[in-house]
């Protein structure tokens, strides 16, 4: 009988917790890409909150022969980055400032951690994280270290739902640089997007 209503349940469970399929257009994309100067790298961006040191989100950018954003499960955006499933293109230095402070306020702070990789690992890691899709809610962490963990030089990170893993596992691989964001911008974060809308 558990298993008869189980099987009834899954499609609403399912759908209450599937993931916003956004696709933008071949034409879209293309117009958006922007090649960054800097070293190809992978940059883990972690929101954790102030008061209780818990991991808040995961985020991604990867600069390889473009510099994209990936933000699985999340709830930025902008016009001029043209998002699929998750996946954001444009990402020029201006885009990547206003993500990280639409993330930033009285309540959560930013740690940035930094790899430097190939050319080769980026552009194989951005075409993974495509493959991907897009995240349920809640799995922002668990969708981002089950693709980086398939990579060249991060196959030591766990696959785990909880952001602050990652982040300290992120912390150990070589050459990590870090930093943090502070910021005392109201935590009614959506007003950065209201202009949009």
């Amino acid at each position: 009988m558990r298993a008869f209503i189980f099987s009834l349940l899954l499609p609403l469970v399912l759908s209450a917790c599937g993931a916003d399929a956004i696709y933008a257009t071949d034409a879209e994309v293309a117009r958006a890409r922007y090649v960054s100067d800097e070293p190809p790298s992978i940059t883990l961006v972690t929101a954790i909150n102030n008061r209780s040191g818990e991991g808040g989100h995961t985020g991604l950018i990867i600069n390889g022969s473009q510099r994209v954003l990936w933000d699985p499960a999340g709830t930025w955006f902008n016009r001029a980055a043209p998002e699929r499933y998750d996946m954001f293109f444009g990402m020029n230095d201006q885009l990547v400032d206003i993500y990280y402070d639409y993330h930033a306020r009285v309540t959560y702070h930013l740690v940035i951690q930094t790899v430097p990789v190939t050319r080769e690992v980026a552009d194989l890691a951005i075409r993974r994280f495509q493959a991907k899709g897009a995240a349920p809610k809640a799995f922002c962490s668990r969708y981002t270290t089950s693709v980086l963990n398939t990579l060249p030089g991060f196959e030591s990170l766990p696959t785990t739902f909880f952001p602050v893993t990652t982040m300290k596992a992120f912390a150990k691989l070589p050459g990590v640089k870090t930093r943090k964001i502070y910021d005392n911008d109201s935590d009614d974060n959506k007003a950065l997007l209201t202009p949009q809308t």
